[in-house]
Order: C-alpha cells, then sequence, then structure tokens
C-alpha cells in the first residue's frame, strides 16, 4: 500500500546489487527497480567522470549530458542494462590481461588461478530428483595444478541415489562482480552449463574406477567423479575435473540450459602433408589424485609418418617399448585421495589424467581433464630388465585415444610408464587443418 514515490525515494538509497536483488520480490517491485532516473546516478558515478555518460553506436563514441533527454528517450531499464554490461565489459577485461600471457611450458595461460578469482567464479552441482526438485550443492574445495582444476564437493545433506535422475555442473559468475569484496553467494549472479549427467541406474552405466573400505568411485564422461558410501549406496562426494583450456569459455559464457559451444579453429597456411603426417608437435601429461602428482611432464617434437595413419587415426608414439632410455617412473603411490566432513581415504590406481596437446604452432590441439584407473594386462613383459606383469591405463573420445602401459619395479615399489602412444581422429585433423587425409 505505500506510493510508489515513496518505494522510488527509499530505492534511491541502495546500491547495484541490492537493487537488483529488491527487484526480484514482485512485479511491482522489479518495474520500480528498473528506474532510469536510479540506474543513470548508479551508472554516472561508476563510470563518468565530469557529468557525462558514453554511449556507443557502432564504431563511434559519444558522449551525453545527464539531463533530462538521457531518462525520457530511454525504456525502462535502459541504464540498468547498460551498467551491467559495462559491468561485465571491465570483468572481461581484467580476465583478458590476466590469460594473454602464456607458459611455454604448458601452452596455457600462466595466471588462470588469478583469473578465476578476478571473475569471482566459482561452480556449483545441481541435482534433480525424478519429480523435478532440485538440490543445489555449493560447498566445494578446489585443488590447482599445472593444466587443470579439481572441484570436490562433499556434504552430509545428499538426496538420496535412488530417486536422482539428473546432475548439472554450471559456472556461476557474479552479475556485478566487485574485486575489493567477497561476492555473497545470495546476491545476483548467472549460471553457465558446463555438463549434464543422468544418475539413473549409475552403478550400471558409469565406469567403475576401483573402491576401498569405505567408498567405490565411478566415472561419468566428460570428467565426473562420483563416489558412493559402500553399505548404504548413497553418494558420499562428487569431483569433477576441469582443464584450464578454454575453463573460463565453458564456465561463463553458456546460459542455463544451453552448453557453450567452443568455436571451430581457423586453418592458417601450413605444410601440413598428408603423405608426411603431423610434426613438432608437443605434448603435457599430468598425472596426479587429490593433491598427490605423479607424473608431470613435457615431451617435444612428436611427430608420425604416412605409415602411421590407420584405421581413422594418426598415430604419435610419445613413449617407446624399444627405447627405455625414455621409460618414465611414476612418483609415489598412485591413488585418488578423497574426503569428506568426517572421514577420507584414498583409492588404489585411480588418478586423473590431464593430457595437453600442442599442435606444431603451439596452439592447443586436444585438451581434456578426466579420471582413469590403471589395471592389469593379460600381457607379461619381455623386456631386459623389467620381468614383471603389464599394466594398461587408457582414455578415449570422439576427438582422440590415449594408450599406456606400466610396468610394476617391487623392488623400488613404482610404476614405470614404458609405452604411451596418442591416437589422434582423422576427422579432428581434417577439422583443425582444413585438408583432408
Amino acid at each position: 500500500s505505500m506510493p510508489s514515490e515513496m518505494l522510488l525515494k527509499i530505492f534511491s538509497y541502495l546500491d547495484a546489487v541490492s537493487l537488483l536483488c529488491v527487484g526480484c520480490v514482485n512485479k511491482q517491485f522489479y518495474h520500480l527497480a528498473n528506474d532510469n532516473g536510479i540506474w543513470l546516478k548508479i551508472y554516472s558515478n561508476c563510470f563518468q567522470p565530469n557529468g557525462t555518460i558514453w554511449t556507443t553506436k557502432s564504431e563511434q563514441t559519444e558522449t551525453v549530458s545527464l539531463g533530462s533527454a538521457a531518462l525520457n528517450n530511454r525504456k525502462p531499464g535502459y541504464w540498468k542494462k547498460e551498467y551491467i554490461f559495462k559491468q561485465i565489459a571491465a570483468v572481461k577485461t581484467r580476465v583478458m590481461r590476466l590469460v594473454k600471457p602464456v607458459d611455454p611450458y604448458t601452452g596455457l595461460p600462466c595466471k588462470n588461478k588469478e583469473a578465476i578469482k578476478a571473475s569471482g567464479l566459482s561452480w556449483i552441482i545441481v541435482l534433480k530428483d525424478k519429480n523435478g526438485k532440485e538440490n543445489v550443492m555449493e560447498k566445494a574445495s578446489l585443488s590447482f595444478k599445472d593444466t587443470s582444476v579439481t572441484i570436490l564437493w562433499y556434504s552430509t545433506s545428499w538426496p538420496c541415489l535412488d530417486v536422482l535422475s539428473t546432475l548439472k555442473l554450471f559456472g556461476v559468475t557474479p552479475l556485478l562482480p566487485d574485486r575489493n569484496r567477497t561476492s555473497s553467494k545470495n546476491g545476483p549472479h548467472r549460471r553457465s552449463l558446463i555438463a549434464e549427467y543422468h544418475l539413473a541406474n549409475l552403478t550400471e552405466s558409469s565406469v567403475a574406477l576401483g573402491a576401498d573400505k569405505l567408498v567405490q568411485i565411478f566415472s561419468l564422461n566428460p570428467g565426473l567423479l562420483v563416489g558412493l558410501w559402500k553399505e548404504k549406496n548413497e553418494i558420499a562426494f562428487v569431483t569433477a575435473s576441469l582443464h584450464y583450456h578454454q575453463l573460463l569459455e565453458k564456465s561463463t559464457l553458456g546460459s542455463a540450459t544451453v552448453q557453450y559451444t567452443l568455436p571451430l579453429n581457423k586453418p592458417i597456411l601450413d605444410d601440413v602433408d598428408p603423405e608426411y603426417g603431423l610434426h613438432n608437435y608437443d605434448l603435457h601429461l599430468d598425472m596426479h589424485g587429490g593433491s598427490c602428482t605423479f607424473l608431470c611432464g613435457t615431451f617435444k617434437s612428436l611427430f608420425c609418418r604416412k605409415g602411421d595413419i590407420e584405421n581413422g587415426y594418426l598415430r604419435l608414439t610419445v613413449v617407446s617399448l624399444k627405447d627405455n632410455t625414455k621409460h618414465v617412473p611414476l612418483t609415489g603411490t598412485v591413488g585418488f585421495s578423497w574426503e569428506t566432513e568426517v572421514f577420507k581415504g584414498n583409492v588404489k590406481d585411480c588418478y586423473v589424467m590431464d593430457v595437453t596437446l600442442l599442435d606444431d604452432t603451439g596452439k592447443p590441439f586436444w585438451c581434456f581433464s578426466a579420471p582413469a584407473y590403471i589395471k592389469l594386462s593379460s600381457k607379461t613383459s619381455s623386456l631386459f630388465g623389467y620381468m614383471s606383469h603389464i599394466y594398461t591405463t587408457n582414455y578415449e573420445d570422439a576427438e582422440g585415444k590415449v594408450c599406456v602401459e606400466l610396468v610394476w619395479l617391487e623392488e623400488t615399489k613404482e610404476y614405470f610408464i614404458v609405452n604411451l602412444v596418442l591416437y589422434i581422429s582423422i576427422k579432428k585433423v581434417n577439422q583443425w587443418y582444413g585438408t583432408n587425409y
């Protein structure tokens, strides 16, 4: 029953974040909170010196005085949108400045952690049950590696697994980030859908990676790991592995319902020859499990010849069985470390594999971060010095395959990689170079 003039007067004392929040109360508050007079004042105080406003038309910029024309000639909410767009552009500029320097070691931006902090980016998972009810899991811990970030959610109030239908992974950014203070979780945010997973018949439809005394873990593509309590068959924790390459784009540029589509590579003039194959590729490989890193290395000048192209793939040999001088050890005991509020453990022979393959110009060609596991092969090593069983660990998606063979040395209690081969899809290569293998 309060007059609109009085409400407008009250709203005029609010900051931008509070004004956006109060606009969600009801239709009347929404229309009043769109008032151009209030937002023009906020816009001017934030951006414009000397009482002028900058507006953009095409590529030209002009100034407009703070007169009645700036109010009367605009639709309600115009200056609110202008303020929000300008704030988003300012944050994007800061983030782009941080991700511009490239680490020559990985071929990726070297200040990803700082860029994530500057953008206010966080991640949530939304669990939807069969009746349509949604449960939002926000509390997460982050673990940063050279080429990826691992996000762990755990809670004492997970919904029952039997009633869940889907899990959605979102990147969440504040609509009006403030570099001087931590963003409130109740403030205005926008969601970007990264991936959606179906949880019906989880144990049958996903890949079992291993178990310890308390939990069994399963992998869902892409990059999601779900831990279930053994006794109750309920969720204990969820882990997502996100590669830095295009991490910010996927986490910020999608909508709440549609994933961001990565742009196709624009081919440049090159000496790619189907008779010759690929050349001068670099691989950065990380193998880690929680806080532990088992392998972090770069392999330079990879190539393939015409004879390495078969069955729809181009083969890049990184480590060869025949050359034991390049065999690589894994440091420490391989296993995935997990924790909840009360319990913690380690699932043996399970880990996260980060692959960053750079093309001959140094651009990221094939990148992913995904759970993997080591299993015993039926083969036995006959290599000199490796009279042991052969173990394998593999990964496959639409763009390629990673095939790794290892031996276990009982004397030193460690794995050695004796064979590491990448198989790149010909379709992927043709799209990348605009050629035809």
